[in-house]
């Protein structure tokens, strides 16, 4: 698999343009499946794995690459579908990834190839689709139904984050955080709203969500039509980078056309940890950049910048 990754520099290009890259792969059948490149270290054929006593079956093992010791999970199994048999390892994929701070591998039966998209095409699952459906995005390449998965899903099931503020962090926000206006979370993971919605709660902030940049858009657009700012009605806005029709890029660019939108605060807050850098957040004009999740992180960042309105 030797060059199928552009460099990340090459790929930081398209921020700002509601683009991405999406790395398509297959899990035993014929559904075409994709992960955005920007989470992506390497991909690789499946190396030797060695087993882990008392783990889960969806882990098969770790591998040790380029001196990191990494688990390697299973993304049929996670998902629900037939595992890869043991002796289809040998022709096996694995895509190593980097979310919410952790280095992972997926296990997957094969890769394709990398197509440019616009997030435009890139569209949220059919309503109905339930609750248990392992999806965050569909689009369509060549007539053929894409899914994309959502791995915070995944990893919030088999590799659980600590959602809960500490004693401490909250004892903090008694004399802080009362009487300050609602946060506007959006995020396309129902995870990863949840996951923001019990750290603000438990530092008594109210939180409003929106699924994707455009439904955050229209929101504001439409409480700001009498003239109000969007100030007036939120403490500020934490929002994903990946999201549906309308990434977190082109949002805080559409905030900073609108005078009625423009001056509020803007925090990003995505799984893409491994290629951020401030000078990526200032070319968008966010007021601010973290990696998930950590509680009490989150926490204490708000309460900061409450702190200084």
């Amino acid at each position: 698999m030797a060059g199928v990754l552009d460099s990340v520099n090459q790929r930081t290009q398209l921020v700002g343009q509601n683009r991405l890259e999406l790395l398509l792969f297959h899990l035993g059948g014929r559904q075409t499946y994709g992960i955005n490149v920007f989470k992506v270290k390497e991909v690789l054929q499946c190396p030797k794995l060695s087993s882990i006593p008392n783990s889960r079956s969806v882990v098969r093992g770790v591998s040790h690459i380029r001196g990191e010791t990494i688990p390697i999970i299973d993304l049929s199994m996670a998902i629900g579908l037939p595992g890869i048999a043991q002796e289809r390892l040998a022709t096996s994929f694995v895509i190593i990834t980097e979310y919410n701070r952790r280095t992972q591998g997926f296990l997957v039966s094969g890769v394709e190839r990398i197509m440019n998209m616009n997030w435009e095409d890139i569209l949220p699952p059919p309503k109905g689709a339930g609750r248990d459906v392992y999806l965050t995005a569909v689009t369509k390449i060549d007539d053929k139904l894409i899914e994309v998965i959502d791995v915070e899903k995944v990893l919030a099931e088999v590799s659980p984050l600590r959602e809960d503020v500490t004693e401490e962090v909250v004892a903090k926000s008694a004399s802080r955080v009362p009487g300050h206006l609602p946060v506007l979370v959006v995020d396309d993971s129902s995870v990863a709203r949840r996951q923001i919605q019990r750290c603000l709660g438990a530092i008594g902030m109210e939180v409003v969500t929106r699924n994707d940049g455009k439904q955050a858009l229209e929101h504001l657009q439409e409480i700001t039509q009498d003239g109000s700012r969007a100030q007036d009605h939120f403490s500020l806005i934490i929002s994903d980078v990946e999201m549906p029709e309308m990434d977190g890029y082109t949002l805080v660019t559409r905030l900073k056309e609108n005078p009625a939108l423009k001056d509020i605060y803007v925090m990003l807050h995505t799984s893409l940890s491994g290629v951020f850098n401030k000078a990526m957040v200032q070319k968008v004009g966010a007021n601010d950049f973290m990696a998930k999740f950590s509680p009490d992180e989150l926490a204490e960042r708000v309460m900061e910048i409450i702190d200084q309105q």
